[in-house]
């Protein structure tokens, strides 16, 4: 019994400066010091900043909406004529039938007008039986209350049954589905090709009226039955 008892002390012993000597290694080692110096400045430091940002914040907000609502009082009245590009307008004739006017720039012909200046317009009409008229222009007014609109410069109208009229300028009424024009016009279609002085367009192409000085050149082929 006596053997064993001085074992046991002896192990406890050993362990006792095993312990001992493990942390009098870690008291001298350069690289846990620095460590434990760097925290003791790194801490305090970020506890600083967070409640540095605590304090400001309530600022930075206050700062924020200072700005939205004073961008939000902004005069419209000093603000110059507007503009737009890839513009797109859409409405409804007579008939209830849908129309649209397109353009690459729009700009307002003048502040707080309802008229705009067009660069490239396009117009659409629809016929209750699905036909189109087509119409575009270099330049052009469009006028929203009354759905006019005045084309100027190389102007073109397209109609779904095959014809076609050009000329320099013309005035189309998108709610009533008319047009007209005073200039010089060349027109074609499956009938031939003619030339006149001006030309009244109705019920959005069913029915045109050549005017002034008219000249129609038929083409034979037109009208025959097909073979």
């Amino acid at each position: 019994m006596v053997h064993i008892d001085s074992r046991l002390a002896l192990r406890s012993a050993d362990r006792t400066r095993d312990l001992l000597a493990a942390g009098d290694i870690k008291t001298r080692d350069p690289s846990y010091t620095r460590f434990v110096g760097m925290m003791k400045i790194i801490l305090p430091a970020v506890a600083a900043l967070v409640l540095g940002l605590v304090l400001i914040w309530p600022q930075i907000v206050g700062k924020d909406e200072r700005f939205r609502v004073s961008f939000s009082n902004i005069n419209t009245k000093d603000v110059d004529t507007l503009s737009m590009v890839n513009a797109r307008y859409f409405g409804t004739d007579k008939d209830n039938q849908p129309f649209t006017v397109t353009a690459d720039a729009a700009t307002e012909a003048s502040k707080g007008a309802k008229a705009v200046e067009l660069e490239a317009p396009k117009a659409d009409m629809m016929t209750r039986d699905g036909q189109w008229l087509a119409l575009s222009a270099d330049n052009g007014l469009y006028s929203q209350p009354s759905s006019t609109l005045d084309l100027l410069g190389n102007v073109n109208l397209f109609h779904d049954k095959g014809y076609e009229i050009h000329t320099q300028s013309a005035q189309a009424d998108l709610k009533m589905g008319t047009a007209s024009g005073d200039d010089r016009v060349r027109g074609q279609g499956p009938f031939g090709a003619l030339t006149a002085d001006g030309f009244r367009l109705y019920d959005k192409g069913a029915r045109i009226v050549f005017t002034g000085k008219a000249h129609l050149v038929l083409d034979p082929k037109a009208g025959m039955p097909k073979k």
